[in-house]
């Protein structure tokens, strides 16, 4: 299914900022339905630095490697061929991967890392997640900088009718500094779909005070209060849990954590939600020791996690295509550094500098960027593999290409000029353009204040010159009253609201001006 002709009609509205689906009554009806036009980019992070030389084998330099690392090399007759592109194969795990290159959904970039690398993890991890240089420390990451260029108001006001779910998600971990912005965060986080907390009804009963400490009160409320409706909206969408793919490795099979992490983001890409980046992970790789199995080179550790990574993202591909989803994902792969040419002497590999980095999606463009990394006859154990491209390169296709970013928005997000690189369609960019709506997404128009409130509060609304309707409407979608039905000049307005007699209970404020819908949620306390 093409993208253009994918279409979502969720019938939606924000009730206190939390968007509720397919929720019949007059209130949400105006709400409508939208054309799906949201892009997502699934992030697999390979945590230790993964051998990229025993993942994507260099056939036609094996005899010298071989010299280099007799004692992890993969025999070259169990090297998986890749069709088309001579001289070089895949790991015998990875089979999965190998199926999507065969249907073209695949892309390997070679040679990929930064000038003067770090081999500490944490500082290499930190390069890769901010894109700093090696003598710059960042507080924000790539991905946080992104979202926070197409989402400025964030986390005011949101979630919002524009954008009514996280802006991004980890999955089977914490958000780390990749997702951050100025030491916020732009993501939320999740093992699991279920959602055990209710606090939107509770956390704004006890009235806050007018000084500093009111204010911290203010922001914790709003932090908490956010993550609730955010796990409303990810339980929500899992709910149907609408999996298709039978292929995703489980029990004790390698890569079972990962294809549930997975599994999680198909189901929420297929429950509607609006995210953008998905964020998953998987560890083992510093596999400094007994990479491999003595005397069966193609078993142990090292082909297990590949044989993990490649069945999960294939069986992910799977779910999307079945689902009808896939021309909406791409997906990257991506580890804080590879390993050394030069094994060591515990049948493993110390850290080392570029690897090979995978995309996958129908968009991506087949086939392999780059060349073979060239082995130095002269190599000894401190030799390193030379870097052929930046990986904020790969970032700015990405950019460019998938999110549809101007040059100088690129900029912005990788604070610096980096070239693209030819790895996804340039052609399919956005054919309807949310980037202007989403700039727009947080925008508060409406307030109710104060609230809880028991006989009357005062509604505060923003509004363009035009038409403005401002109501207001019980649980069940009744209307109780109608605060204000014709024109007005562009501004700002305050207008009181009586509902002393009406019982208790939760009632909802509905503003429309134009095009511009927003409902906030009133509570009427005894």
């Amino acid at each position: 299914m093409n993208r253009r002709d994918f279409l979502r009609t969720t019938t939606m509205a924000t009730v206190g900022g939390v968007a509720v689906r397919g929720f019949s009554n007059p209130l949400m009806a105006p709400l409508g339905s939208e054309l799906a036009e949201d892009r997502v980019l699934v992030i697999v992070q390979l945590f230790g630095g993964n051998d990229g030389l025993n993942t994507v084998i260099p056939l036609d330099q094996y005899s010298l490697l071989q010299q280099f690392r007799s004692n992890v090399m993969i025999p070259p007759g169990n090297v998986l061929p890749l069709s088309g592109l001579s001289g070089t194969g895949l790991h015998p795990a990875m089979t999965g991967m190998q199926d999507l290159w065969n249907d073209g959904k695949l892309s390997i970039v070679q040679g990929v890392g930064y000038p003067e690398p770090n081999y500490s993890h944490f500082r290499s991890m930190d390069i890769w997640e901010t894109g700093a240089d090696p003598d710059q420390i960042l507080d924000s990451g790539i991905a946080g900088r992104y979202l926070k260029l197409e989402y400025p108001n964030y986390p005011l006001g949101f979630p919002n009718a524009t954008m009514p779910d996280p802006l991004a998600i980890r999955v089977g971990g914490p958000v780390s500094i990749g997702m951050q912005y100025m030491g916020g965060n732009m993501a939320a986080a999740i093992y699991n779909t279920a959602d055990p907390l209710n606090l939107a009804g509770n956390i704004y009963l006890d009235p806050i005070a007018p000084d500093c400490a009111g204010n911290h009160l203010d922001a914790i409320r709003t932090v908490q209060h956010q993550t609730d409706l955010f796990g409303d909206v990810i339980q929500a969408a899992a709910l149907p849990g609408c999996n298709l793919s039978t292929l995703y490795p489980t029990g004790s099979q390698p890569g079972a954590e990962l294809a549930q992490n997975l599994k999680i983001v198909a189901q929420l890409i297929c429950g509607g939600l609006k995210t953008r980046i998905y964020w998953v992970g998987v560890s083992g790789f510093d596999t400094h020791a007994q990479q491999v199995e003595p005397g069966a080179h193609g078993t142990g550790v090292h082909a297990e996690l590949l044989k993990g990574v490649s069945d999960s993202i294939h069986a992910f591909q799977n779910d999307l295509q079945l689902l009808g989803l896939e021309d909406r994902v791409i997906g990257m792969t991506f580890s804080e550094f590879g390993r050394r040419v030069q094994s060591n002497a515990s049948g493993g590999t110390d850290h080392g500098s570029s690897l090979p980095m995978f995309m996958f999606g129908t968009n991506v463009i087949p086939g392999m960027l780059g060349t073979n990394p060239q082995i130095d006859p002269n190599t000894d154990y401190e030799t390193n593999l030379p870097m052929q491209y930046d990986f904020r390169s790969v970032y700015a296709s990405v950019l460019k290409d998938w999110f549809c970013l101007e040059p100088n928005e690129i900029e912005q997000v990788l604070l610096g000029t980096y070239q693209p690189l030819s790895l996804l369609d340039p052609s399919n960019c956005l054919s309807v353009n949310v980037h202007e709506a989403n700039q727009q997404a947080g925008v508060n128009a409406l307030e109710v204040y104060p609230n809880p409130f028991t006989e009357s509060t005062s509604v505060k609304f923003t509004v363009s010159d035009g038409q403005v309707l401002l109501q207001v409407f019980d649980a069940q979608g009744k209307q109780i009253t109608t605060l204000m039905n014709r024109r007005m000049a562009a501004g700002t307005y305050t207008v009181p609201c009586d509902l002393g007699p009406v019982p208790a209970g939760i009632y909802y404020c509905r503003l429309q001006n134009g095009s511009t819908q927003q409902v906030k949620n009133m509570l009427k306390v005894q």
